[in-house]
């Protein structure tokens, strides 16, 4: 098992327009491509309060490859993409970095 931290920094005051595109379009095409969520995150207190966390989980690397290749082929993600970025990217940037548990994780 992998998981996947991705962290997005968001253009400033785009925040809840990120969370938006998740909670209603984005998600779903996880869920349309076998996609599966552990958790979403924003900063509580820390150094910026304009990033969003998630980590996904994967049962390989080729698990990855093939479910996200799927989503980012889409069309429907597409229009949602272009759609929620009509006045400007909403996502400066981001990182995705893969994680493997190690032999003491709780979880594996």
């Amino acid at each position: 098992m992998l998981h996947e931290l991705r962290i997005y920094h968001c253009a400033p005051g785009k925040l809840g327009e990120v969370n938006k595109r998740f909670a209603t379009a984005t998600l779903a095409l996880f869920t349309k491509h076998g996609i599966k969520q552990v958790g979403f995150w924003t900063t509580l207190i820390g150094p910026s309060n304009l990033d969003l966390y998630y980590i996904l989980e994967w049962d390989s690397l080729a698990d990855r490859e093939a479910k996200w290749s799927a989503f980012q082929s889409d069309p429907e993600w597409h229009k949602e993409k272009s759609e929620t970025e009509i006045n400007g990217a909403i996502v400066n940037s981001f990182e995705n970095i893969m994680l493997s548990p190690t032999a003491y994780s709780a979880l594996k």
